[in-house]
Order: C-alpha cells, then structure tokens, then sequence
C-alpha cells in the first residue's frame, strides 16, 4: 500500500482538475462566505511558541492560541493563522467566530501518537464507536456547539498521516475506533473552504448535527487501499453545501448518513437539504456519491448535479438493510459523467453490520422518489444493481436519459424495485420498463416542476413523441 500522499500529489491533482470541464466553476448554489474576511482580532500560532520543523509537538500552542482568542468571540470575532510550515500537533479545540487561515505553504500535521487524540463518548446516534463498541478517538480539529467558524486559506494542507492508524485497524490492535481528521458537532454556519486534505486516518470531513455548512474548493486525497477514508459526511445534518471539490480515497467520496439502526432512529435527526455540486473524483473500493449505510434517522432533499467519476467501483449507491428503519426519499442526481465504472447505480440492501444485538430486524427503510437523469458513461460493466428487500416499499425510482456503454452481457438486475423510466440505454430492467411519460412524470422527484417544461424544450417533436407511446 502506497501509505501517504506528498505535496506533489496534490499538485498533479490540482493540475488534473483544472483540465477537467466538469471541474470548471460555474455559478455557486452555495452561501458566500468571504474566507477573506477580517476578523477584528488576529494571531500567528507562531505567537504561541509553535515550531514548524514537522518534529516538534505543537498541541499545547494551538490549545493556548486557541484559549486566548476565545476571549474576543463576542468582540467580533478572531483569525488564527497558520504560516508556513509543517505544525505537528494532536487534537485541538476550535470556538465560535473563528477563523483558522493555513498559508498556502502551511501544513498542520497529525501526531502519529494516539495518545495525543483524546478519547471521548461515541455519537449518540451510532450508540457505541463505528468500529468498536465503547469510546471513540477525536478528531485531529474539532469543534462542539461552535457558530461561525471558518477552516481556509491560501490551499494549505492538513495532513492526518493516516498509514499508522490504517495500519492498526487492519492488524486489529485498535482500542478506540480511528479519529476523523475534521469534526463539527451540534454546530451551525460552517465553512470549509480553500484547503488540501491529506491521509485522514477514518472520514475526513464529517459534519454531524449541524446546520448551514459549506464545503467549498477542497482537495481530499488518500491512498485507494487505505481504510473507510471517505472524503465528506454530512450525517444528520441539514442545509449542507459541497462544491467544486476533488477527491481521491479509499472509500465513499461523498456519504450522507444520519445515524445507525436503533439509536438513529431515537435520535431521530435526518439528513436534509444536501446540495452538491461539481464533484470530480476517483476510488476503487466505494462510491461516488452514497447514501448511508448508516441512514436510520432519515436522508431526504438531497440534490446532486454536475458529477464526474473515473475509475470508480460504483458511481452512486443507496446503501440500507432490515433493521435500519429511516427513509430515503426526494434525490435528486443530474448531469453526470462516468468513465471506467464498475456499476454506475446500485441500491444496496444488505449492509448487515449493527451496533449490537438489540436492533429491530422489522425495521425496513423507506426507499422512494429516487431520479437519476442525463447519465452518460463509457466503458461501464454494470448498468445497474438495483436490489430492494423482499416484503419492503423501493418505489418511484425515475431513471431518464441515460445513455452507457456497457461492457456486460447482463447490464442490469433488480429485485424488489418499483419505477418509471424513458430514453434509457441500455434498456431498463422490468420493474422500472413501465414510461415515465405521460402518466408517471409527477411520481418522480424533481421531475413535475423541472423536467416537464425542459423535456419540451430540447428534445425534439419525433422523441417527445417516442416517449409518450
């Protein structure tokens, strides 16, 4: 395993996404925040004594920075910058009205000592750790409760140097389950913006029950044999906006979840209102965009456009199984690119990890008004895996203008499922055969409001009637 990625791979990254029209910024569907803001109050976390030399252990400087400048949370605001440099530290607070600015030569470092990532209670949602039952380490930069925090710059880095936590886990020697590398909790107006992030020892960037977050302009990248380094959770999170992201890991690029089996569905906190936009990326071992496994508090309004995925196992995927109860409805996925794809949609229904023995095998999720449209995709081996659960309710999935050159003799299989579908090669299964037009259009998300008035617009008489026979 190729254990870490130096500055000369984010730079080939930058370089590959600049030359990629699907990366190219278009108008910004998210909240602007100017990262450029000043805040009233400024420090260097040189100031603190930090030493950049990579070796010297930089936590108490940042803890101590930090400390200071919450003293002027309710004077405007404050900025902690980080010069350039590579800062070695372990797990560190943040507070509201903060803003941490990275140089664009600045690299804040994890520590490789797990003693210097806290342990602290497992998310009341998930009721133990993702991996291990009990505690679970915190993350490298972590914030509770916080409003108006900005993590930017000028693209500097932030390194987890993950291979020593990947490490553990596959050698299982682990006590606690692996830290993310960025965790907001219970915090709302979030900016992420402007930043490289390297080698995260578990996700990378995970908003859990937050509210108005921006993830903006980030390169995430990870080895593809490297452990569950998804790139961004939303988990349940509400008024989440990615965009004009790269990402390059070893697991799901993007995956909104909101909680696991029984615990999830008390605390009862869905994901909502996701936006996505300009995601390119790459993995071998998960997704483009997914959704769950971990989906028991609900995941609905999810809208996902201008999407490209290369050399990928599985493009978009829904990801339940009994006993996680929940819903998915009201996606939305448009306009998507897909080369060298193993299966370009898939629903998954048999995620069979729970947290214990206590969860409700009855508990079938809700999967329902589910539109995939303007696919296009070459040298695919699966059209579509779309398996449902025997005696549970997968309905409404809209499949519309899809066109992929598929490379197996069987390109689609589905079990369980319910649909419509129009303009689709190669041909749908049977389940979703039945035309979405004229009857069905106002079943399919996003597509009674939308579709009707454009399908009149750009296609032509000859295929408006096509569809409609």
């Amino acid at each position: 395993m190729e254990r870490s990625f130096n500055m000369v791979n984010v730079l080939l990254a930058v370089t590959f996404l600049s030359h990629i029209t699907w990366a190219v910024k278009g108008s910004s569907h998210c909240k602007q925040t100017d990262p450029w803001e000043i805040r009233p109050h400024s420090v260097s976390i040189t100031d603190f004594g930090a030493v950049g030399d990579g070796v010297t252990l930089n936590t108490k400087a940042f803890q101590n920075a930090i400390f200071y400048l919450n003293s002027f949370t309710d004077k405007g605001g404050a900025k902690l910058f980080v010069p350039a440099g590579r800062w070695l530290t372990g797990s560190f607070d943040l507070i509201s009205h903060l803003t941490l600015w990275l140089d664009k030569d600045a690299v804040i470092l994890g520590s490789k000592n797990p003693d210097d990532w806290p342990v602290v209670d497992p998310l009341p949602s998930y009721g133990r750790g993702r991996e291990l039952p009990g505690a679970r380490h915190r993350s490298l930069i972590y914030g509770c409760n916080l409003t108006d925090v900005i993590i930017t710059g000028d693209n500097g880095t932030i390194d987890g140097q993950g291979g020593v936590w990947w490490n553990w886990f596959q050698s299982k020697t682990l006590n606690y389950t692996r830290p993310h590398l960025v965790e907001l909790k219970s915090s709302t107006e979030v900016v992420i913006s402007n930043l490289n992030f390297l080698d995260s020892p578990f996700w990378t960037i995970h908003p859990v029950y937050c509210s108005r977050v921006t993830v903006q302009n980030v390169t995430i990248l990870a080895p593809l044999d490297s452990p569950n380094t998804d790139g961004i959770d939303p988990d349940s999170s509400n008024d989440v906006c990615i965009e004009d992201c790269y990402i390059s890991t070893g697991d799901d690029l993007i995956s909104i979840k909101s909680g696991w089996d029984e615990y999830g569905i008390s605390f009862a906190r869905p994901s909502t209102n996701i936006i996505i936009h300009r995601l390119t990326g790459h993995n071998r071992n998960g997704s483009g965009i997914a959704i769950g496994s971990e989906m028991s508090g609900g995941v609905s309004e999810v809208h996902a456009e201008n999407l490209y995925f290369f050399n990928t196992s599985t493009a978009i995927i829904i990801k339940t199984a009994p006993g996680r109860g929940g819903y998915v409805r009201n996606i939305y996925i448009s306009d998507v690119t897909l080369a060298d794809v193993d299966t370009a949609i898939r629903f998954n229904s048999n995620f069979s990890e729970h947290p214990d023995e206590f969860y409700d095998p009855n508990a079938l999720p809700l999967v329902e008004r589910i539109t995939v449209k303007d696919v296009r995709g070459d040298n695919i081996k699966v059209a579509g895996l779309l398996n449902g659960i025997e005696g549970d309710s997968f309905r409404n999935l809209c499949l519309l203008n899809i066109t992929l050159n598929v490379t197996s003799e069987s390109p689609w299989n589905c079990s369980y499922i319910q649909g419509y579908s129009a303009m689709v090669s190669p041909e749908t299964c049977e389940p979703l055969k039945e035309s979405i037009y004229p009857k069905h259009y106002s079943d399919c998300y996003h597509l009674s409001n939308h579709l009707h008035s454009s399908a009149h617009r750009h296609l032509s008489k000859e295929t408006m009637a096509d569809i409609r026979s």
